[in-house]
């Protein structure tokens, strides 16, 4: 598409449907990350050059497959995943999460979720530096009664759902109110906790030099946010740090704005 599209605004449009839906950012080009051939350019003389730009933003709807599971991610889960990755189409990659403690009782958000979770999505938005790529990817295994032809099907059925459209998506502030919120733990915990990780780490009979402690803060509004809208405005409110969203089918968001990266090419 020549005509650089918004990412998110195309996964809002996709908004009424139940398919698994994903999103992720760059700050910045990466080193490995490949960039897409978008055309060709004439120099006059008859020969034709292909133009390639970095990806800005990806979002996907659907799955061509997923990948689930409840115990601790491990290397025969990454080959599973790998069987379904090509370097000859860099561009078709599987967006997920794993947990930091697998080993520990899930709550109730992540229950969706597993140990890990991945999806390769079967339509693809690549928001690019000066134009769009909308992509559909089929994956299909027959040694587990999942053919071609069923992957087609199922193709079609989810881009019978795709709105060719974008929606424009509020990036200023959030139309909502807090009427509750809970930090866990609480405030004098976290102190004491931080106050031991720097003992700990300053103690001369520890390898440990780095610890990331967790705190959970749950709010209740009066309103239903929408991910998407948050997404929005934490990519304005945090233009150098990497945002995320991943949703399954049927299943509580998750959204992320970090200054670090979560993903690779690897």
């Amino acid at each position: 598409i020549r005509q650089r599209g918004d990412a998110i605004e195309w996964l809002q449009a996709q908004r009424q449907s139940s398919l698994p839906r994903c999103f992720f950012s760059a700050r910045a080009p990466l080193p490995d990350t490949p960039a897409l051939a978008v055309g060709s350019s004439s120099n006059g003389n008859g020969s034709h050059k292909e133009q390639w730009e970095q990806p800005v933003s990806v979002a996907g709807v659907g799955s061509a497959v997923f990948f689930r599971g409840t115990d601790p991610f491990s290397l025969h889960d990454w080959r599973a995943i790998k069987r379904f990755l090509s370097r000859d189409c860099p561009m078709i990659r599987a967006y997920g999460a794993i947990r930091f403690d697998a080993s520990s009782d899930a709550s109730v958000e992540w229950e969706d979720y597993g140990a890990f979770y991945f999806v390769v999505p079967q339509v693809e938005f690549s928001e690019l530096e000066e134009g769009s790529v909308l992509a559909t990817t089929i994956a299909w295994d027959d040694s587990l009664s999942w053919t071609y032809q069923s992957a087609v099907d199922e193709l079609q059925s989810t881009l019978h759902e795709i709105s060719p459209c974008s929606v424009k998506v509020n990036r200023s502030t959030l139309q909502t109110a807090i009427v509750n919120l809970n930090h866990v733990p609480t405030k004098a915990s976290w102190d004491l906790a931080v106050t031991q990780a720097l003992r700990m780490i300053k103690g001369s009979q520890t390898e440990l030099v780095k610890v990331v402690l967790a705190r959970c803060s749950r709010y209740i509004t009066d309103t239903c946010i929408d991910p998407l809208e948050l997404l929005a405005c934490l990519k304005v409110e945090g233009q150098n740090a990497y945002q995320f969203c991943i949703q399954p089918s049927d299943a509580p968001a998750f959204v992320g704005n970090s200054s670090n990266y979560f993903t690779g090419n690897t």
